[in-house]
């Protein structure tokens, strides 16, 4: 009976062999390889298992070494000993009644972000946070009322793609339509105030021989990061999104307190200079429509002039309310008299339709659920 004795060293070290083992989400092909290498694999050899576990990873979608049935059995034995291939905790998925969807992701350190799905006919967006909560506080967003935990590393930012997709079941990559076709980084946090890692994840999504988006499908959206704007279409090329709101410093400093450091004619300058911007692709301006606040005649005036010489379009939002906001949503009336001047001007001005507003998925309606949850019951203690 000695086999059923359990090896008591061998015990004692799972948990810190479980601590140090490295998670492959989220390194390039180069970085699989240099951890191979420290993890004992031969240099020689290091670089074709890369590429083969880079393709079970971002092509097929593997979470688990045993699937991968193009590396020798052998292989796949070790590979626990070292790495893991972990997704994050989904502990809500919540389904709209139009079809959006809403997925609460907690991560190892407890901390947790929301992704969102807004499906179409024939195609879908997937909206991707890249922080824990916000630096901006922005005052129309509920975001914004969160404070800044941390940056989510590459692989927090890349897994929220692959488990939506899990999820979707959409594996290995398809070549032809796909339920999530483009990428928004427009989730929780700043992608700017985190653009090293948030580059990596884009430049892992995009790559040919993984999931294989292209940038002509990411749109990176900012509330005006001046100095990481250029950097940006130079590096990745992706199609850029400026929270704008507002015409005037005054106002949007309140709306958008980032632009107390780059105001508008900054940001607008850094917007003519985007490496990525053309005609074919025009960088897009968010203005959420506030009653009384920003969506006069005379601040649609002032927004055409503002846009001359850009390549631009105006996504206009209703403004999706959450509890305690201190907005209103503009009329349905000034909303469309806005548009059709920016309209009448040469600039596409589409009204965005909400999407998942009973799940609160909607633009500016993301807060990490656990954070609303403990909210609440401060609110009930207090009362």
């Amino acid at each position: 009976m000695e086999h059923l004795i359990p090896d008591v060293e061998a015990v004692n070290r799972q948990p810190e062999l479980l601590a140090i083992r490295k998670n492959l989400v989220g390194l390039t092909r180069k970085e699989i390889a240099a951890a191979l290498v420290e993890g004992g694999e031969a240099e020689k050899s290091a670089k074709m298992r890369a590429r083969q576990l880079f393709h079970w990873l971002y092509y097929r979608g593997a979470s688990d070494f045993g699937d991968m049935t193009s590396i020798s059995k052998d292989m796949r034995a070790r590979l626990p000993d070292n790495f893991t291939v972990d997704r994050p905790e989904i502990t809500n998925l919540q389904t709209s009644t139009d079809g959006t969807r809403k997925w609460l992701v907690k991560f190892p350190d407890g901390q947790e972000v929301e992704s969102v799905h807004i499906p179409e006919e024939d195609r879908g967006a997937l909206c991707v946070s890249s922080q824990v909560g916000c630096t901006l506080t922005c005052s129309f967003c509920h975001t914004g009322t969160m404070k800044l935990v941390r940056n989510l590393t590459p692989g927090e930012i890349v897994s929220q793609m692959m488990i939506a997709r899990d999820t979707l079941g959409e594996w290995p990559s398809p070549k032809g339509n796909r339920m999530i076709s483009n990428i928004v980084m427009m989730g929780m946090g700043e992608p700017l105030l985190n653009y090293e890692n948030v580059a990596k994840a884009l430049t892992i999504i995009m790559d040919g021989e993984g999931i294989s988006l292209s940038k002509r499908r990411i749109t990176l959206s900012t509330s005006g990061v001046v100095p990481k704007i250029r950097q940006c279409g130079e590096e990745l090329g992706v199609n850029l999104a400026i929270s704008l709101h507002a015409v005037s410093n005054d106002v949007r400093d309140i709306l958008v307190p980032i632009n107390k450091r780059y105001p508008i004619k900054e940001l607008l300058d850094a917007c003519r200079d985007y490496p990525a911007s053309n005609n074919a692709r025009r960088i897009t301006f968010e203005y959420v429509m506030l009653d009384g606040i920003n969506d006069s005649p005379a601040d649609a005036r002032e927004l055409v002039r503002l846009l001359k010489g850009i390549p631009a379009k105006v996504n206009l939002i209703p403004f999706n309310p959450w509890p305690g906001s201190p907005y209103k949503r503009s009329s349905n009336n000034a909303i469309h008299r806005f548009a059709k001047i920016v309209n009448d001007a040469g600039y596409s001005s589409p009204v965005r339709v909400s999407r998942g507003e009973d799940i609160m998925a909607a633009c500016g309606q993301l807060k990490s659920a656990s954070k609303k949850e403990r909210a609440s019951k401060r609110r009930a203690v207090a009362s």
